[in-house]
């Protein structure tokens, strides 16, 4: 059953689920906070190095329509965390008008780094979910940021989702994007957007490692790299960003396929040797050919009065 707040933020409803989770990582792999309530729960898994693992693990139904729920994350300078999750975040309808909340607030210090990479968020049908994260870098901190959404479950009209996220790396700043689709969101179905896929996704990477990089393949001068999925009709495209800082974008059919071209999209890391996989072969440096293959056909959401 779902437990009401004492004081229920007004016109949400007497069941409306009100809950905060924080997590501080500091070095040596220690986490002098972990805390969570409600449907945010945290526990620290086991981790690689000096770096912290903590999960994310939904203890009941969030969020529904009216539910307010926010998370804060600081990663202390000199320290390493990585965030997962248990399983993918379902926004439900509930039975309440307003929409829900999901606010996540990150600050990662000097020569700190945090890898974010939780599990795709669904919107079901009747959901209304608002999301908002906002990520302050030092200077010299390091990022992986993924986030994954979906429109709908399988065979289900979408519900309606506005994500935003904005960042700032040394008080500037780096990224300031907002996405919106399902029900009232116009042009969300067509090419602009989602290109009649119900799956799309990003990866944020900054690192100062990246400036000055061999052969100019990070700097704000790059030029765009485009990749294809045929199977899932999936797009995805790896451009620089001023910071330095790379943003990998994809769409596709289904969250496989937009997990298959985020992970063959994403550069090596600084600290590894490792080579990115090969990218689809452009025809010009400033615009790619693009060979998508036949999409599986899906019909366009219906929708609702």
């Amino acid at each position: 059953m779902r437990a009401a707040p004492a004081s229920p933020p007004p016109g949400t409803g007497p069941s409306a689920v009100t809950a905060s989770a924080r997590i501080t990582a500091a070095p040596g792999g220690r986490l002098p906070e972990l805390r969570g309530e409600g449907p945010l729960a945290v526990r620290r898994t086991r981790s690689t190095g000096s770096r912290a693992r903590v999960c994310l693990v939904g203890a009941m139904s969030a969020p529904l329509n009216g539910d307010r729920l926010a998370l804060t994350v600081t990663v202390l300078p000199g320290a390493a965390l990585h965030v997962i999750s248990a399983a993918a975040c379902v926004a439900l309808p509930g039975d309440r008008d307003h929409r829900a909340e999901y606010l996540t607030d990150i600050h990662v210090g000097e020569d700190a780094e945090l890898r974010w990479t939780p599990e795709p968020l669904i919107s079901a049908r009747g959901s209304d979910l608002y999301v908002r994260t906002r990520i302050r870098l030092a200077p010299g901190a390091r990022l992986h940021h993924r986030e994954e959404h979906l429109a709908g479950r399988a065979d289900e009209e979408p519900g309606r989702l506005v994500s935003r996220l904005t960042v700032h790396r040394a008080d500037r700043v780096l990224l300031d994007q907002e996405t919106r689709h399902g029900p009232e969101e116009p042009g969300w179905w067509g090419g602009a957007v989602m290109g009649g896929r119900r799956a799309v996704g990003q990866i944020l990477l900054v690192d100062p490692a990246f400036t000055g990089s061999p052969g100019g393949a990070v700097g704000p001068t790059a030029a765009p790299t485009v990749f294809t999925d045929p199977p899932t009709g999936g797009l995805a495209a790896r451009m620089a960003l001023e910071g330095p800082a790379v943003l990998i974008s994809a769409v596709a059919t289904d969250a496989l396929g937009v997990r298959r071209l985020l992970e063959r999209a994403e550069l090596p890391r600084a600290s590894t040797g490792d080579t990115p996989d090969t990218p689809d072969t452009p025809d010009r440096a400033n615009h790619p050919k693009v060979s998508p293959g036949s999409p599986t056909p899906i019909s366009p959401p219906r929708r609702t009065a």
